[in-house]
């Protein structure tokens, strides 16, 4: 089956909500799913973190103890990721799941998204670069030679989660693997977090000729030491080219409502930029100073995620 030309895509403004039970997340989940699929959207995308809203529906002694809501939401992670595959399924959609702490085997946490097609396949993408607060949590960063390019019936798609999207070396090589999509979830509790990403996201548009999506947390969520003051708009970004996008927003969400942000994006445009069109900023990456340390590019794996 041939990758589509153009496909709708849907990004969450998504806001942490004091949930009364597992039962009511799930609800609202499924609503959003819902709402987002019946636009025609063929991915929806959650934001970095949207997952630690169950830790509130496990009650205020987990929501409000940072170790608590890390060892619950990394042990609902499993049924999490098949609750949304189930919703994939239903409404023939590609999801990526909002991130969250997965335990590994050293006993630490790290930060990972899932992306899940409605044939059912998962893949996995955890975060690299840690944060200053992340590494006051005690997370741990995934090191270069573990990130992962999606194959699905759509396209390759690549994910860097917040912080990743500042560091061009690492979407690079996914762009270099020949991810179209850039899946960037975020969670910053500052606007100038929130510009650090866009930026990050735009900047990597520019560099690969690719497009990039942004999803932020948003609101308040006083009742979590790790979330509790979100900012953010989510966006769909492109190299600026004249016939693609003069100013490189496909589309851009107000700061801080909630809702989805929809756009179509034309990958065909965007594969005829990279020798057609105004700049070759993919093809001219090599001629940059430097461009032999440039070129060390961390091992990048292929998930078949096609039915």
């Amino acid at each position: 089956m041939t990758a589509p030309n153009t496909v709708k895509v849907a990004t969450a403004q998504y806001p942490l909500d004091p949930v009364a039970s597992l039962q009511e997340w799930r609800d609202k989940v499924a609503s959003w799913v819902a709402e987002g699929a019946e636009t025609g959207a063929k991915i929806l995308m959650f934001p970095e973190y949207a997952s630690l809203e169950q830790a509130m529906a496990l009650g205020r002694e987990v929501a409000e103890d940072l170790s608590a809501t890390l060892k619950s939401v990394a042990e609902l992670a499993g049924e999490r990721v098949a609750f949304h595959t189930d919703l994939a399924r239903e409404h023939d959609v590609h999801i990526l799941v909002g991130s969250g702490p997965v335990l590994r085997n050293d006993g630490r946490y790290c930060n990972a998204a899932q992306l899940v097609a409605p044939n059912g396949r998962v893949g996995e993408q955890t975060k690299v670069i840690m944060t200053p607060f992340e590494h006051d949590w005690g997370l741990k960063g995934d090191r270069r030679g573990q990130l992962k390019v999606f194959d699905t019936e759509l396209g390759r798609i690549g994910i860097a989660i917040c912080y990743d999207s500042e560091f061009p070396l690492q979407v690079r090589s996914l762009a270099a693997a020949g991810i179209e999509v850039l899946l960037v979830p975020s969670c910053t509790e500052l606007v100038s977090g929130y510009h650090r990403v866009r930026t990050g996201a735009r900047a990597r548009a520019l560099e690969n000729q690719i497009a990039c999506m942004t999803s932020p947390t948003i609101g308040n969520a006083t009742w979590s030491p790790a979330v509790d003051h979100n900012v953010g708009a989510a966006g769909v970004f492109v190299p600026p080219e004249h016939g693609v996008s003069d100013d490189g927003v496909l589309v851009e969400g107000q700061l801080n409502q909630p809702g989805w942000v929809f756009a179509r994006i034309d990958f065909a445009a965007l594969r005829a930029l990279r020798s057609g069109g105004e700049m070759r900023n993919f093809l001219d990456w090599d001629l940059q100073c430097g461009a032999d340390q440039l070129n060390a590019e961390a091992a990048v794996e292929i998930i078949d995620m096609k039915g």
